[in-house]
């Protein structure tokens, strides 16, 4: 199958709504074993901070060369200020409304280019706070080619049937990653994109392709999707339409340490092509 990018990246317009979180990471060389514990010493020599969750899908697209908007919520401290530093250092438009609830944070403690430990700080966001995004992305969509909605479970899309409904409204794509094991809440997206363990969750354990595409079938039929796209780690992806055959995308390999953020560039890229014209089958491969 020939890949082919779209010429104007740039004239896309992309709304991210969901989840945004700061990835702290701590780095060091790590030579000896605590005498406290049997745990290893991390001198750490390196702190960086990136975006995640949603922000980063909006880091991604905005590394397309398309245009993004990023809206979620924060908290009134040091890492919400943080992260909206780090969207608007990256020149990506942001409403990020505070709360009194802290930012989402992801503190990783690196030795050896190997991850030894994570430390979550968070506080699940209410259902009034996530109502407060409604208006920023009304605004928003008016101007999108497409949306993409990253759930991360902390709060942020208690109302996310409605995010959805607004969308439609724009006949736009909406591209969904989802998470738990309500996907009611999507109804009416124009496609999915679990994992194959979050897929599983839903509708069972499928012993092969043949199994995985009747169970998708059965989802998109239930939620009025055009689509779920399974992603299947070393296998590739498996893309299932409404009213197409399957297609099956193989993987290319690369060893590495961290792979922290790939669903996140699987829906950046999805919702860039998406918004900018390709139909699925030309998509999914990019």
């Amino acid at each position: 199958m020939e890949i082919v990018f779209p010429e104007h990246w740039s004239q896309t317009r992309v709304t991210v709504v969901g989840d945004v979180m700061l990835d702290r990471y701590w780095s060091g060389a790590t030579e000896r074993l605590s005498p406290e514990a049997p745990v290893p010493v991390v001198n750490v020599q390196d702190v960086e901070d990136r975006c995640g969750g949603a922000a980063n899908v909006a880091l991604n697209i905005a590394a397309l060369s398309a245009q993004v908007e990023c809206i979620g919520l924060i908290g009134e401290d040091e890492h919400g200020a943080q992260l909206a530093n780090l969207l608007a250092t990256h020149n990506i438009a942001h409403q990020l409304m505070r709360t009194k609830k802290s930012t989402t944070t992801k503190l990783r403690v690196i030795g050896q280019q190997q991850q030894l430990v994570r430390l979550d700080f968070e506080n699940l966001f209410s259902a009034a706070d996530s109502s407060s995004l409604q208006s920023a992305l009304t605004h928003s969509l008016r101007h999108a080619d497409a949306m993409v909605v990253s759930d991360y479970a902390k709060g942020a899309l208690h109302h996310v049937d409605q995010f959805i409904t607004l969308a439609r409204n724009q006949h736009i794509p909406i591209i969904v990653d989802p998470k738990g094991k309500d996907y009611k809440r999507y109804h009416g997206a124009t496609i999915l994109t679990p994992n194959l363990k979050e897929f599983e969750m839903i509708v069972g354990s499928c012993v092969n392709d043949a199994a995985r595409i009747e169970r998708a079938h059965q989802l998109i039929t239930q939620l009025n999707l055009e689509a779920i796209l399974v992603t299947l780690g070393a296998e590739g992806m498996l893309l299932v339409h409404a009213n197409a055959p399957a297609l099956t995308i193989p993987a290319h390999s690369h060893e590495v340490f961290d792979v922290t953020g790939a669903g996140d560039t699987v829906v950046a890229v999805l919702a860039a092509a998406l918004g900018a014209g390709l139909s699925l089958d030309e998509a999914v491969p990019l």
